[in-house]
């Protein structure tokens, strides 16, 4: 691999930095993540982007984690993509049966041929397969970007000019049908079957289009979340704006930073504040936060030393420009030896878009959803050479298939003892807000 590495100014780097997502769209396969500059204890870079191909696996959830297992462990080098929800059905006896208009494979991988890093005010490019002055050509062309015509790109659009259609975006579930599916929820939870249960519905239009990369940047700009993410994957698109961390593992240590608790931003400084309080003080939702951090600290023992699964943060308020959010932070050791699939394999999918116990919340959500979540409530992130990896959960994200003309976003919330339907409603459309606000005002 072919390592080179630039030192921009300030404004400079932002230029290129915008510039980089457009012009990787010549390829098939692309993905860009971003952490927005949002300050965060655990961070590897400000952005990586990794693009084209040059080996891949793509399967369904049968024996997904064993097949991963060995392209990771064959490949050894810096691989990018994603795990669905769906992986649960090779963790456990599970099937996903809803409706599904997206089509994404159950998990993808590959192994970039380009991969460019920004960290601070330097740019990396690790090029496999290089040809003569690639790395050279490609920098030239990014950084001049906006000023250069098609015959100057060398290929033929980097950006096409899709025309979006007015969008009309219909409910999966109806407020009626929540009302009477969350109330269904709630009698397990009062009969003793869990004790807490994520439920999600999806919002969608049909016979739309989109241009990816636009809708993208207009949904990162409102939100500057740390787990941003661009999917291309041939016609499927996941323009993501996460602000969760699932799990990352640096040497021997594994992070995992679950979210539950919401509130809504306010213009009032002084206003905003005291909601930012009043979310700390919450008693649901500091029950729906600490339930979880249960379920990550036994998800996380599994594969951890004795002694070494700790909480380093508690229902800590993080707040982003759509929404303040309780986040919490739980730390373990594992053995140099202990492969990364099996780490992820034992705690997947993440606990804070279950619920607790994790597999009968999961059998009962998948009887009470409409929609197979599929990439939703997934993960996208990468793998080092050196066995390390990163990845986010797939939310606040709307997924694209570009071929079928199909808009989906999806958004839920804990349902616990505590919950109040009509209040649960209310968040799910705050949530859902940033996503709708987008894709009805992108051009």
């Amino acid at each position: 691999m072919q390592r080179t590495i630039r030192t921009f100014s300030v404004d400079d780097i932002i230029e290129f930095k915008n510039n980089l997502l457009s012009w990787a769209q010549q390829f098939e396969t692309v993905l860009w993540l971003d952490s927005n500059n949002y300050h965060q204890k655990y961070s590897s870079f400000d952005g990586a982007l990794a693009a084209d191909d040059f080996t891949s696996i793509k399967t369904d959830h049968y024996n997904a984690f064993e097949k991963l297992k060995e392209y990771q462990t064959i490949t050894k080098d810096y691989i990018f993509g994603y795990m669905t929800y769906d992986l649960k059905n090779d963790v456990e006896r599970l099937s996903s049966s809803n409706f599904d208009g997206l089509e994404f494979p159950d998990l993808y991988f590959f192994q970039p041929k380009k991969l460019i890093f920004i960290k601070g005010n330097d740019v990396e490019f690790h090029y496999l397969r290089m040809v003569d002055d690639e790395i050279e050509s490609d920098f030239e062309i990014i950084q001049k970007f906006k000023d250069l015509k098609i015959e100057e790109l060398g290929f033929d659009s980097a950006q096409p000019d899709i025309q979006q259609e007015n969008i009309k975006i219909k409910l999966r579930i109806h407020k009626d049908e929540y009302h009477a599916k969350v109330t269904k929820v709630l009698e397990h939870i009062h009969r003793g079957d869990i004790y807490e249960a994520n439920f999600c519905q999806e919002f969608y239009a049909e016979n739309s289009t989109i241009n990816p990369v636009e809708v993208y940047k207009h949904l990162n700009h409102i939100s500057e979340p740390p787990f941003a993410s661009f999917l291309k994957l041939d016609d499927k698109f996941a323009l993501c704006a996460s602000p969760e961390r699932y799990l990352k593992k640096e040497g021997t240590k594994i992070i995992s930073q679950p979210i539950k608790g919401t509130a809504k931003r306010l213009i009032s400084e002084f206003d905003d504040a005291q909601l930012a309080l009043d979310l700390q003080r919450d008693e649901k939702e500091r029950a729906e936060n600490v339930m979880i951090v249960d379920l990550v600290r036994n998800d996380l023992s599994k594969t951890a030393k004795i002694g070494s699964v700790k909480v380093e943060e508690l229902c800590k308020v993080y707040s982003f420009k759509q929404v303040h959010q309780l986040i919490s932070t739980v730390v373990s050791e594992v053995e140099e030896n202990t492969h990364p699939i099996d780490i992820i394999q034992s705690t997947y999918p993440m606990g804070s878009m279950t619920g607790a116990p994790k597999v009968s919340a999961m059998k009962i959500i998948e009887n009470l959803e409409e929609t197979k979540r599929g990439l939703y409530s997934g993960t996208i992130g990468y793998f080092t050479p050196d066995n390390d990896f990163d990845f986010n959960v797939i939310i606040r994200s709307i997924l694209y298939n570009e071929e079928k003309k199909y808009i989906s976003y999806s958004v839920g919330g804990a349902i616990t003892a505590k919950s109040i339907v009509e209040k649960e409603y209310e968040e799910c459309l705050l949530k859902a807000k940033a996503m709708k606000y987008v894709l009805l005002n992108s051009k």
